[in-house]
């Protein structure tokens, strides 16, 4: 019979994840011989080895990845465990992993606030990043929710739309084209614009539009940041055209202005989606409620000059349906 301590299969999941002994002994706070005997005591329990070493990185044997599988699930059964006698005991307590897409970083975090302090219990991992790695996150599993813009290939998630996204046209408070009602589209043509960097889903849903409507506009600058692209915009070297909620913290009342041209605002939505296969932790699916409850009254209160709504539905819709648009 395998005999293996919790202590063992912890050093092993941890050295399997980074592919090296000396990190996971950092991670652990273990020196590397600890971490070595450890992985050797466990080998012998197996009979077979666990690792195969090429160059100075180490990689799963066969053997390897069927125990990093079942770590896996011991790991994540035990949590759940935890979390569910937390909630016996009348407690919210336990972690909470999310995923969030580079835009929603000026929401979500708003919401996280009385969320915790409302569960103070419970500890959170808020990982911002773009739609290329919450796809690899989703693959790895390495994530109780995920918030995104646009849904992914993926078919084996659950997903729900829990907010408006607008993009919007933002100016500088001094541009010509301030102030002015239904603003033609094609009066964009020829204007400086501060672009997102060529993949990202706000860049495309613009191209897409100006395509459309045989806008052509000059590209001034193309910036992987929306913070730098807000900072672009108030140095007075374009426009650009944003999500509503980068602005959450300046409004219409700071350097910014929203124009009014024809066309947009570009509806978007975000959606919060889960994998279809994983049992949602209690405090998991107490954010997702409270998620679907809260934001548009967060949203609201956050930019109260500017109309937001919200999916009426908050049931699971099919994700070929939403990367569709119907």
């Amino acid at each position: 019979m395998f005999h293996a301590t919790l202590h063992q299969l912890k050093v092993f999941e941890a050295t399997a994840r980074h592919g090296s002994f000396t990190r996971a002994a950092e991670e652990l706070y273990l020196t590397q011989p600890t971490v070595s005997i450890q992985v050797k005591q466990l080998t012998k329990a197996v009979g077979l080895p666990l690792f195969e070493q090429i160059g100075k990185r180490l990689y799963l044997t066969q053997a390897g990845q069927q125990l990093l599988d079942t770590c896996q699930r011991v790991f994540e059964g035990l949590e759940q465990f935890e979390m569910a006698i937390a909630d016996i005991k009348g407690m919210k307590q336990g972690q909470l992993r999310i995923a969030v897409i580079t835009t929603a970083k000026y929401f979500v975090p708003r919401l996280l606030g009385p969320f915790c302090q409302r569960f103070p219990g419970i500890d959170i991992s808020l990982k911002v990043t773009n739609h290329q790695n919450i796809q690899e996150r989703m693959a790895n599993n390495e994530d109780d929710l995920y918030i995104i813009s646009q849904t992914p290939e993926q078919p084996d998630l659950k997903i729900h739309p829990f907010l408006e996204n607008p993009l919007v046209v933002i100016a500088p408070k001094n541009h010509p084209l301030v102030g002015q009602k239904n603003i033609p589209i094609k009066a964009l043509s020829g204007e400086q614009f501060i672009m997102r960097e060529p993949g990202s889903g706000t860049r495309q849903a613009v191209q897409s539009l100006f395509d459309e409507h045989d806008v052509e506009v000059k590209v001034r600058l193309e910036l992987g940041s929306n913070e730098a692209i807000k900072q672009a915009i108030a140095g007075g070297l374009g426009i650009s055209v944003l999500s509503v909620h980068t602005i959450i913290s300046e409004g219409t009342t700071g350097e910014f202005a929203i124009l009014d041209v024809e066309q947009f605002p570009i509806e978007r939505h975000w959606y919060v989606a889960s994998l279809a296969g994983k049992q949602l932790s209690v405090v998991a699916d107490t954010f997702l409620n409270y998620l679907l409850e809260e934001s548009q009254p967060m949203a609201q209160k956050l930019l109260p000059d500017i109309k937001l709504a919200t999916t009426t539905a908050v049931d699971e819709v099919d994700p070929k349906l939403v990367a569709s648009g119907k």
